[in-house]
C-alpha cells in the first residue's frame, strides 16, 4: 500500500469494468467491489461486498460501470444501494453510458446528501479498458474533477471536463452517434465493394491510405472481413445509446435522421439474434438486404 492509497469502490465488473477496476487496484489503492458475476482473478486482492450499500460504507470514492439507466438508478437508490451507505464528503463516479437527463436528477439527489457526483462515460471498448487508454468524458464541478482526475489517469488517456453534471453523458451520446454512423458507412462501402466483385480486404487496405481512413475502418473493417464479431461492445448496448440519442433529440426538437437509420440497422441485427455480437456486426443487416456477405462466415 502506498502513502497515497485511497479507499475506492467499484460496482459493475463486466467486460470493461473488471479491467478498469484492476488498474485502480494495481496502483496500490484499497478496493471494495460488488458484482453479480464472478470476480475476475486479477481482482483477487479486492474486498467483495454483499451490497452496493456496503461498498459505499467502506469507500470514499465509488465508481460504477453499469449497462443502462435503470441499473444505475437501482444501484444508487435501492434500499441496499449506494445512497443508503453514504456519508458526507464522499464522491460517486458513474462511468456508465446512460441518460443525460436522468444523470442530472441522480446528481441532485446525491448532492443533497452532501456528496459529489461525477458522470464520466468512456469510449474505447474492451481494448481501451485493458490498455488504460480510454477516452473519458466528464461532467462535474471543477473541484471534483481536479480531485478525481488522478484516478481517471489510471484508466484513460484523453480525459476532458466537458461541463457540469449531465454534460459528460451528452458528450458520450454524441460519440455513439459518430461511431454508429461510421460503422454504417464502412459496412455499406465493404458490402458494395464485395458484391461488385472487388476483394474487400484490398479495398480496405487502399482506403486506409486516403481521406476515408478512420479508426472504424481500421478496426471494425477488419472485423467485417475476418468475421470476428465476438463482443468488444455489444449491439444491444449500442442500441441503448442510440435510443438515448433519439429520445434526447425528441425532447429538444432536433432531427437525427442518420442516427435513426443506424438504429434500425442494429434492430435488424438484434431481431436476427445478433444483440450480443460486437457492434461491427451491423454489417450483417446490410448483407441481409444485399443477399451478399462481405466475406463468407468461417465454417
Amino acid at each position: 500500500m502506498t502513502a497515497a492509497s485511497l479507499k475506492l469502490g467499484f460496482i459493475g465488473l463486466g467486460i470493461m469494468g473488471a479491467p478498469m477496476a484492476g488498474h485502480l487496484l494495481k496502483a496500490g489503492h484499497t478496493l471494495f467491489v460488488h458484482t453479480r458475476s464472478k470476480v475476475h482473478p486479477d481482482l483477487a486482492a479486492a474486498t467483495v461486498c454483499a451490497s452496493a450499500k456496503a461498498v459505499a460504507e467502506q469507500a470514499d470514492v465509488i465508481f460504477m460501470m453499469l449497462p443502462d439507466t435503470p441499473d444505475v438508478a437501482k444501484v444508487l437508490f435501492a434500499d441496499d444501494g449506494v445512497a443508503a451507505g453514504l456519508t458526507k464528503g464522499k464522491t460517486i463516479v458513474d462511468m456508465s453510458s446512460i441518460s443525460p437527463i436522468e444523470t442530472k436528477a441522480f446528481a441532485k439527489r446525491i448532492n443533497a446528501l452532501g456528496c459529489d457526483y461525477i458522470d464520466a462515460p468512456v469510449s474505447g471498448g474492451e481494448v481501451g479498458a485493458k490498455a488504460a487508454s480510454l477516452t473519458i468524458m466528464v461532467g462535474a464541478s471543477d473541484e471534483a474533477f481536479a480531485r478525481i482526475k488522478p484516478l481517471f489517469e489510471l484508466m484513460g488517456k484523453n480525459i476532458t471536463l466537458v461541463g457540469g453534471n449531465g454534460d459528460g453523458q451528452t458528450c458520450k451520446v454524441a460519440n455513439q452517434i459518430i461511431v454508429a454512423l461510421n460503422i454504417a458507412a464502412v459496412s455499406e462501402a465493404l458490402v458494395f465493394a464485395s458484391k461488385a466483385g472487388a476483394d474487400p480486404a484490398r479495398v480496405r487496405q487502399a482506403l486506409m491510405g486516403g481521406f476515408a481512413a478512420s479508426r472504424i475502418l481500421e478496426v471494425h473493417g477488419e472485423r467485417m472481413i475476418k468475421r470476428t464479431f465476438a463482443p468488444g461492445f455489444r449491439i444491444g448496448l449500442h442500441q441503448k445509446d442510440l435510443n438515448l440519442a433519439l429520445a434526447g433529440a425528441r425532447a429538444i426538437g432536433v432531427a437525427l435522421p442518420q442516427t435513426a437509420g443506424a438504429a434500425q440497422l442494429m434492430q435488424v441485427c438484434a431481431a436476427n439474434g445478433g444483440q450480443d455480437l460486437d457492434h461491427s456486426s451491423l454489417v450483417k443487416a446490410l448483407e441481409l438486404m444485399a443477399n451478399h456477405p462481405v466475406m463468407p462466415d468461417a465454417g
